[in-house]
């Protein structure tokens, strides 16, 4: 297993997996588009990816986006997409991306990785509560169009 930061080199691969990351989320493909919105993420500075290897093939990633808090002055970083292929889950990949990312997170300073994840999604919440992620309890998220 390796993780290593995601760069335009990894365009295509990176554009496979995240096109299975939508389609595992009830959206329909969309390789070219998806491919487009990657390469802005990454060729702006906008997301930092992190891809999973197994042997070499491409086999998961974590993209991270930056924001920041007022009241800290400090920036942190949103882990807003998270996926392994089926035939490497369990395998220690969401694992590593988890822990890549929040090294990344350290090494630039940051307040901290925040994420959100559905209600019925146990398996992952017990993945994020290993790892050291606590459930928010203090504040109500709103969200409006």
């Amino acid at each position: 297993m390796s993780i290593q930061k995601a760069t335009l080199h990894e365009l295509e691969s990176l554009t496979e997996l995240f096109d299975l990351y939508r389609v595992f989320y009830e959206q329909i493909s969309d390789y070219d588009r998806a491919k487009e919105f990657l390469r802005e993420r990454l060729t702006n500075g906008e997301s930092v990816v992190f891809m999973g290897f197994d042997e070499g093939h491409p086999v998961g990633f974590a993209q991270l986006y930056p924001t920041f808090s007022s009241v800290s002055m400090m920036r942190s970083w949103i882990l807003n997409d998270l996926f392994v292929k089926e035939s490497a889950r369990k395998k220690g990949f969401g694992e590593g991306l988890l822990n890549a990312a929040i090294n990344f997170a350290r090494e630039t300073g940051a307040k901290g990785v925040s994420l959100e994840t559905g209600k019925d999604n146990v398996n992952a919440q017990k993945l994020y509560e290993k790892i050291g992620f606590v459930r928010e309890s203090n504040y109500f998220y709103h969200f409006t169009i």
